[in-house]
């Protein structure tokens, strides 16, 4: 992805737009939906409303949620919405009005846009500071004044949350994996934000019928998108931590204990090599710590939030999904090609899921899965670049390591396949091979010890 210099762009912007404001919020519930609104304003030039709806399921029991708390729970997601419409114009100032922050909470905050907004500086051409990204001042109104911590609102902190878990399904091989585990163990919900067609077939695939799984319908306010048309800024946003408190949420409306992510240990790896810059940030143990400590601290700490996938590596991932065939026809990770549910044959994740598969699926059965065979196809030779390291930076996108890509090429350069319209294999490259990769298992995670031994069994560990 080529980088722009727009530091004049950002730097004329914030002497136009001086502040931006989080106004307010709106929680709704009836006939068993819950909605959420939001209102940010720039500077009293532009308004912003995006709006999530969670339609009703027969587990649902948002009545019974104390209304400051469910405000609680719902102004987290605001405050992560927030990163989008701000990025607009990157005022210096940022006002928080809906409730208190104390000095912690805007410091969990600052991380989080400075890192998840990582790329966005980065192709943008814009380096600055996270103390000077922005001032977040927080100015309630009214009654609540009080800090967001469960204990400072008077909540109602015995909540019984059952032994159940959520699996965010995002239609590619990771969340699949983690349902294909988990669901013969335990009580498991699926959940899904804005369905599409890969989204719905894998949890059809996997038995589940309209009413058994979660849909979270989440809309962009449309004054955002004239704007970027218009030549504001824009960039990537860290989706992953807002889907990470939307199953917050979820979970109290639920009671489910336990909220199961498909982030592998490659996620940790910077996009840009030497730097912190990561399009995977808000995928990262870094930040999975750090919002697990705030979710503690601030929210409930009896809900478990951990990526069930994070001692293994995207190779690891493969060989299990290998195994699950009646995916294959289904399971989407193009996000070129998510809203015609497709594989766009052109993009780094195409390219990557075809490598990472390639030394468990043959060529022949991986053509069929993306409608053509990628390594006879030129064009993608700059990726091939990118992904295996003879390039600088890695795709902004999410893909694995240098490492495990390499290691996936000297396999497959060792059997009839070629690489890249090249009909000799391509020459070895040092590092681990794909046995040595698969026999590993990284202990630096937060699963539960129970989902622990079901990963380890999976993988005969």
């Amino acid at each position: 992805m080529k980088r722009t210099d727009n530091r004049p762009k950002f730097d004329a912007l914030r002497k136009e737009f001086s502040t931006f404001t989080f106004e307010s919020q709106t929680v709704s519930r009836g006939n068993g939906t819950l909605r959420l609104s939001f209102d940010f304003n720039l500077d009293d030039r532009y308004h912003f409303r995006p709006t999530l709806e969670i339609p009703a399921r027969p587990f649902f029991n948002w009545d019974s949620i104390p209304d400051e708390q469910l405000q609680a729970l719902a102004f987290q997601i605001g405050m992560t919405e927030l990163v989008s419409y701000w990025k607009i114009a990157c005022p210096k100032r940022v006002v928080v009005k809906p409730f208190a922050l104390t000095e912690s909470q805007i410091g969990f905050w600052k991380k989080l846009y400075y890192n998840g907004l990582g790329e966005f500086l980065y192709l943008n051409g814009i380096t600055v500071s996270e103390e000077d990204l922005m001032i977040l001042e927080s100015r309630p109104m009214s009654f609540r004044t009080r800090a967001v911590r469960m204990e400072s609102m008077g909540f109602d902190s015995k909540i019984q949350f059952l032994e159940q878990t959520l699996v965010p399904i995002g239609g590619g091989k990771d969340s699949v994996v983690t349902l294909e585990c988990l669901r013969n163990e335990m009580p498991v919900i699926p959940m899904i934000v804005n369905p599409r067609g890969a989204t719905l077939n894998c949890v059809k695939v996997a038995g589940y019928k309209e009413n058994d799984f979660i849909v979270i319908n989440r809309t962009l306010d449309p004054t955002m998108l004239k704007l970027n048309a218009e030549g504001y800024l824009n960039g990537h946003t860290p989706f992953s931590a807002l889907l990470a408190f939307i199953s917050v949420l979820v979970a109290f409306g639920s009671r489910s204990k336990y909220i199961a992510l498909s982030n592998e240990n490659s996620a940790n790896e910077s996009t840009v090599p030497g730097t912190n810059i990561n399009h995977q940030y808000s995928k990262s143990i870094e930040f999975e710590c750090d919002f697990r400590n705030y979710v503690a601290e601030n929210l409930n700490g009896e809900v478990q939030y951990f990526s069930f996938l994070r001692p293994l590596s995207e190779l690891q991932i493969a060989q299990l999904f290998a195994q699950y065939e009646a995916y294959h026809p289904v399971f989407r990770s193009c996000n070129v090609g998510s809203k015609t549910d497709s594989w766009c044959g052109h993009c780094p994740k195409c390219l990557f899921t075809w490598i990472i598969l390639s030394p468990f699926l043959s060529r022949e059965k991986l053509a069929a899965v993306f409608g053509k065979d990628l390594m006879a196809d030129e064009s993608l030779r700059p990726i091939l670049e990118e992904l295996n390291g003879t390039a600088p930076v890695k795709p902004f996108e999410c893909v694995g390591t240098v490492e495990e890509v390499r290691a996936c090429l000297n396999a497959v350069g060792t059997s009839t396949s070629s690489v890249i319209a090249s009909a000799e294999a391509p020459e070895p490259v040092e590092g681990p091979t794909v046995e040595e990769i698969l026999h590993r298992f990284n202990t630096h995670h937060f699963l539960p010890k129970k989902f622990e031994q079901i990963l380890k069994s999976r993988l005969h560990v």
